[in-house]
């Protein structure tokens, strides 16, 4: 299909000692031949034939597969991360499902008050709260694979992008919808970021490229309620900086079994440098992140402003998101620079301390998360990574004929093959290399990629 006008060259960068892996009913197969193997040709809308076509038509409206959601609200139990965020669980259609769902309508049946008090701004379409009850009675003993997913800037679990994803995995199966839960072959819930999708927060601290605390809190809870689950996670640009952040916090500790990023910006510094490069960059990109932040801030600015740090005064001058990570995460956080933050909150070292199978997509025209910043060396250095990179799709875009994205093809394929084919208890190890990553002889000195230069004092990170 080369020849097709909106045909993308695919490449796939890996180590050259990949990862193992036992199947369930055949052979060992090498990872990067799995990852391979999952990934269809990617052949775009040959309208949208750049990265800034494909990721403008996001702004088209699109309603996307419709999923059906319960929240529950956690408290943070880390007290150096002390509030409140929101998990939206995916759920079986209501039976009257087949009529358009709209944000409070009665076909929603379920609760539009948080029966633990701490309440909304305004719930998403399709999503209401379980009762205390409900909430109560999530756990079992069934093996179904579970999905924990983490959405982009400022988004929530409404974001189109993430609900083609879940789509084909939560679809009703021949045995119809399980009681409370989405009834198909996977389960999957959304962690919503601080303050996103229409969740309060309850204190000064909102979220940053490196918040990994609830996501982490989360996975915990999630082993505990369902012990016999194999557990999954998928990031999407901002969310996808955190997931591999998470993942390379974890280490060979890691509950989850495999992970998928998609988007993900990797250096942050370098994408910044490059938004601001542009007029398009600066202007449109950076701009309407920067709105969209700056609406977050409006929306929480009761709690926020209880730092004394952040500048109520400065925030409603700013227009750029550099401007609004200088002005709220520096002063939230304690670095001096946005710089600094983006240095310390960058996921493209923890590619190194990754020991779960880990799979990347990414656009090489993504006009938000940039190509330079793209960590292709250490993804070389990690058998347990690999990554797929595009000639074509945007950010988070992947637009096909037709409306589909691309994107979620490869990941749902991922995962798939991951929970059905792979048989995570005879996972072993890869030996570790005999010479430096150069062909020379191994340095007494040892780079620990997970060192972060903020201390959180209290906290296990």
């Amino acid at each position: 299909m080369s020849w097709y006008p909106g045909s993308c060259r695919t490449t796939f960068t890996h180590s050259e000692e990949p990862l193992i892996l036992p199947t369930k009913t055949g052979p060992k197969r090498a990872f990067p031949e799995i990852c391979k193997d999952i990934t269809p040709p990617c052949n775009l809308n040959p309208f949208l034939f750049n990265g800034h076509l494909q990721t403008a038509w996001t702004a088209v409206k699109s309603d996307g597969p419709a999923i059906h959601y319960k929240r529950r609200v956690f408290e943070a139990e880390d007290k150096a991360f002390t509030g409140h965020f929101a998990v939206d669980f995916v759920v079986a259609p209501p039976p009257s499902a087949g009529k358009a769902v709209e944000d409070g309508g009665p076909e929603d049946q379920g609760l539009r008050e948080d029966p633990m008090g701490v309440g909304h701004t305004k719930l998403p379409p399709r999503t209401t709260y379980f009762t205390s009850k409900e909430s109560d009675h999530l756990g079992s003993d069934d093996t179904k694979p579970l999905l924990i997913t983490l959405h982009g800037l400022s988004g929530g679990s409404y974001e189109v992008y993430l609900r083609h994803v879940l789509a084909p995995l939560v679809a009703q199966t021949a045995d119809g919808a399980k009681l409370g839960l989405s009834g198909g072959e996977w389960e999957a819930i959304v962690v919503n970021s601080r303050g996103c999708a229409g969740s309060k927060i309850t204190s000064s601290i909102l979220y940053n490229a490196r918040a990994t605390w609830d996501v982490r809190q989360v996975v915990k809870w999630c082993r505990q309620k369902w012990p016999n689950r194999p557990l999954f996670g998928i990031g999407y640009s901002l969310g996808a900086n955190i997931l591999t952040n998470y993942v390379g916090e974890e280490g060979d500790k890691c509950l989850l079994n495999a992970a998928v990023v998609v988007s993900n910006p990797w250096k942050l510094e370098v994408s910044s440098i490059a938004l601001q490069r542009t007029y398009v960059g600066l202007e449109v990109y950076s701009k309407t992140m920067g709105n969209n932040m700056r609406a977050l801030f409006e929306t929480h600015k009761e709690q926020i402003l209880k730092n004394k740090a952040v500048s109520e005064a400065r925030i409603v001058k700013l227009k750029y998101l550099h401007e609004f990570d200088r002005e709220v995460q520096c002063a939230t956080w304690g670095y001096p620079t946005e710089g600094a933050y983006y240095r310390d909150a960058s996921s493209a070292d923890s590619v190194l301390a990754i020991r779960i199978p880990f799979f990347a997509i990414h656009a090489e025209d993504d006009p938000i998360a940039f190509n330079e910043a793209v960590p292709y060396e250490e993804m070389k250095q990690n058998p347990y990574t690999v990554i797929c990179a595009t000639s074509g799709g945007g950010h988070l875009s992947w637009f096909e004929l037709g409306g589909g994205r691309w994107h979620a093809k490869p990941a749902v394929a991922f995962l798939n093959a991951m929970a059905r084919e792979v048989d995570f208890s005879r996972i072993e190890s890869p030996a570790p290399k005999s010479k430096g990553p150069h062909g020379g002889h191994q340095t007494p000195f040892l780079f620990e990629p997970m060192r972060r230069k903020l201390h959180l004092p209290g906290s296990e990170q």
